[in-house]
């Protein structure tokens, strides 16, 4: 086992520390719950790069999943939690849903249908440029299974004609019974509030299910490794396997209020090792750096961050790894 370290400077004022186990909030204080409140679960489901984390975070309004230019980057269930009005919403940004090949490939996609399954409404994202290719047309074939009220969401409608998006959403319709359909821009939030909106008024009656600032459940340690694997996959887009994870080792809060933070970046091989270093350290430097900007604010202290870089040959194999993940091994 290989095992290289590359510390963080030090640049941040000191803030007030947060627990590893806590999940991301708001700052801001907001007042009790109304009455006549609204919560329930929104599954978000559709290929892989479909924009499924980057809709998520504009309905929470502030990130809590993460968005890479490479395919199949959110592995577990994510959860974000988006207010409007008396209603709380619990969105479930699932993996993307694909022809899957390895064991964490169909570990995936089990897990995005099984969150679709267990939703009060199902939206499917489609990439609008892209249309119905054969993946979109497997998930079209299958939206019948779900009991639940479906929704269509049109994304990127900003990157195609008009007259080809209307033929789209008619075609689509003609196929699944969609309640509505929303033409959206995720990553300009063009159309987000009106699919909030109605995603609130299709929340059953029921107290809010988490405190009405907590934008997230899951806990900080793990929001922080999967914004260091996020910054990995941004450095490293087409030179890294997608066989590649990251796990939260250490989370100490000092006296001062920061937190010192250890992460390993395990990899398959020695190859892999050598290109998330890069060439003196640069690489790892730069990923190291980018990803302790992020975390400190999510964890609202000043972050010491130590990343380890580690061989684990086959370590998708390992059901270990899945069980961090959220993940339920496949057997066989």
């Amino acid at each position: 086992m290989i095992d290289d370290t590359i510390p963080e400077p030090d640049d941040d004022g000191p803030l007030p520390g947060a627990p590893a186990d806590a999940a991301v909030t708001d700052t801001a204080p907001k007042d009790t719950a109304p009455k006549d409140t609204r919560a329930g679960f929104v599954a978000l489901i559709g290929v892989p790069n479909a924009g499924k984390s980057t809709l998520l975070n504009s309905l929470v309004g502030t990130k809590v999943s993460i968005v890479s230019r490479k395919v199949q980057t959110t592995r577990a269930l994510v959860r974000g939690i988006a207010m409007e009005g008396n209603a709380q919403i619990v969105l479930v940004d699932t993996p993307g849903i694909f022809a899957p090949k390895r064991r964490l490939d169909r570990a995936m996609v089990t897990s995005a249908w099984s969150g679709a399954a267990d939703a009060d409404a199902v939206c499917l994202l489609i990439d609008a440029r892209k249309g119905v290719d054969e993946e979109v047309d497997a998930i079209l074939k299958r939206m019948p299974e779900l009991k639940r009220p479906k929704y269509l969401v049109l994304n990127k409608i900003d990157l195609i004609a008009r007259e080809k998006l209307l033929a789209l959403a008619a075609s689509l319709n003609e196929r699944v019974p969609f309640e509505r359909i929303f033409m959206i821009s995720a990553l300009t939030g063009d159309g987000v509030d009106d699919l909030r909106r109605e995603l609130a008024g299709r929340m059953p009656p029921s107290p809010w299910l988490y405190p009405e600032d907590q934008v997230s459940d899951a806990p900080l340690r793990m929001l922080a490794a999967e914004i260091t694997r996020e910054k990995i996959y941004d450095r490293l887009h087409e030179e890294l396997p997608y066989s590649s994870t990251v796990e939260t080792d250490q989370w100490q809060v000092r006296p001062d209020g920061s937190v010192r933070i250890e992460q390993t970046i395990f990899v398959e091989r020695e190859s892999q090792r050598k290109i998330v270093l890069g060439k003196g350290g640069q690489t790892i430097k730069a990923i190291g750096q980018a990803a302790r900007i992020e975390i400190a604010e999510a964890a609202e202290a000043k972050v010491h961050l130590f990343l380890f870089v580690k061989v684990r040959e086959n370590w998708a194999d390992d059901p270990e790894r899945y069980r961090e993940m959220g993940l339920e091994f496949p057997r066989g």
